[in-house]
């Protein structure tokens, strides 16, 4: 795949802070369209993603599934025919934008249509996940290749698919279902994938699931649920 059309999908939820950061740093010469999908911001989110020159979508219900299902009706309204590969990065600049290269080499190369940004396989700074999130990871990617025989050391959210095979996903979940469920259904659909060592830091801001106790078990409640649910 030479040169191809790739667009970057940002889900955010109050990142006034640290959204404009990550539009900045993506490597533009790589990236077609950078799209924000304010998920019913309260502050300037939109604006600091304006200026970086984000396009800015809006969706009022609340979610990271129900942010990235508005990227994708976009995508398919908009962008259908100019779109080869999705890429979806948090808004809290925790990832490394630059890494984008990384991601997308693999589709590029044909060696895959699903490529999973894994922070397990990266250098972490100390701190940027907590224990629960840590073991959690563990956790659910061990059922994981307990249950479908799948390897992956991650569920991070900043990954690549080709658009096409994001379509054959048909993705539903639209809380924090959302990574899990398309590594699962990748999985039963026999997808090729692979994962590539991304590095991780403190994020920006306050972290709305892993910074507090019902986020963490609510998160991981339904990532156990959706990895059962798809058998």
């Amino acid at each position: 795949m030479d040169n191809p059309k790739v667009v970057v999908l940002i889900p955010a939820f109050n990142e006034e802070n640290a959204v404009g950061k990550v539009v900045a740093d993506i490597p533009k010469h790589l990236v077609d369209e950078v799209i924000v999908i304010n998920n019913n911001s309260t502050d300037k989110t939109s604006e600091s993603a304006k200026k970086g020159g984000a396009t800015v979508l809006f969706e009022a219900t609340k979610g990271y599934g129900n942010a990235c299902l508005k990227g994708i009706d976009y995508l398919k309204h908009t962008r259908k025919s100019k779109t080869e590969i999705v890429v979806f990065i948090d808004a809290d600049y925790s990832d490394y934008p630059e890494d984008i290269e990384k991601l997308i080499e693999p589709i590029r190369s044909g060696r895959a249509k699903m490529v999973i940004g894994s922070r397990a396989l990266g250098k972490r700074e100390s701190g940027s996940m907590t224990v629960p999130q840590v073991f959690g990871n563990w956790l659910a990617t061990t059922l994981i290749k307990l249950i479908y025989g799948a390897k992956f050391t991650d569920l991070g959210p900043f990954r690549a698919i080709t658009y096409s095979a994001l379509m054959e996903l048909n993705m539903q979940d639209k809380t924090y279902g959302w990574t899990v469920e398309m590594q699962v259904k990748a999985v039963k659909q026999k997808m090729a994938f692979e994962e590539v060592a991304v590095d991780y830091r403190n994020r920006i801001g306050f972290s709305k699931i892993s910074g507090t106790v019902k986020g963490t078990v609510l998160a991981g409640y339904k990532i156990i649920t959706t990895i059962f649910k798809y058998l």
